[in-house]
């Protein structure tokens, strides 16, 4: 699999250009399936069949400087900093179970590789325990299916809890204890850091490497100025 790096010196991006580098890797229809890494400031995204009013607490996100955006695939909200990982799979495959499947039994080595028992669901969520540590959506292009997936290692509960609008039963359950009694982070279970994560999954999951040309990065912010931006 091909490892998509940007350029050296490239700053730092919102959310919308590495979905938008999505679909760019995509469209290029690679001879290998493709994976890259990326990480962005407090962000929250919620998938394209989702009301805004209904899932993201505006008020709060503005109050606290959380960017939020719409994406193109399904899925649920989703909370992100710089605390955790984002990955980004294009598969030449167009078979969504097959795409899916295959991603998660991709993160699953990796985590097995780290000592920790981590096992996939039949929604495509990754579990330590009874707590998730890792969700993915998918979405079909006509070039193959793009699977993206958050990583927990490390974030702000505070933020999680009060930038995605919890449902009733969630919110009698109280707060943030509730929130991470459901979920987990894998700083808790390993002592690599989150740059030797980053290494590991792409020296386990990659056998080659393309840099992205300043070109390339131009025609990923054409595609960025067109998705959907709240």
């Amino acid at each position: 699999m091909i490892n998509i790096t940007l350029p050296e010196d490239s700053i730092a991006r919102r959310l919308p250009f590495y979905l938008a580098m999505e679909e760019y890797v995509a469209r290029q229809q690679l001879t290998d399936d493709a994976f890259f890494l990326w990480q962005v400031e407090p962000s929250v995204i919620y998938g394209r069949n989702q009301v805004v009013e209904n899932e993201v607490n505006q008020e709060y996100c503005h109050e606290h400087g959380i960017q939020v955006y719409q994406r193109r695939s399904g899925g649920g909200c989703v909370y992100a900093d710089r605390d955790n990982l984002m990955l980004s799979y294009i598969a030449k495959e167009q078979q969504v179970g097959f795409a899916f499947n295959r991603f998660v039994n991709m993160l699953l080595l990796v985590l097995h590789k780290m000592g920790i028992e981590a096992t996939g669901t039949r929604h495509n969520d990754i579990m330590i325990g009874d707590r998730k540590v890792c969700g993915t959506a998918c979405r079909v292009t006509p070039y193959g299916c793009v699977v993206h997936s958050t990583m927990l290692y490390d974030t702000n509960m505070q933020h999680m809890l009060q930038a995605i609008t919890p449902s009733r039963e969630k919110l009698a359950k109280n707060g943030v204890e509730s929130v991470r009694q459901r979920i987990t982070l894998l700083k808790d279970y390993t002592s690599l850091s989150l740059e030797e994560i980053k290494m590991l999954i792409i020296q386990t999951l990659c056998d080659k490497e393309y840099q992205l040309t300043e070109a390339d990065v131009c025609a990923i912010e054409e595609i960025e100025n067109t998705q959907i931006v709240k």
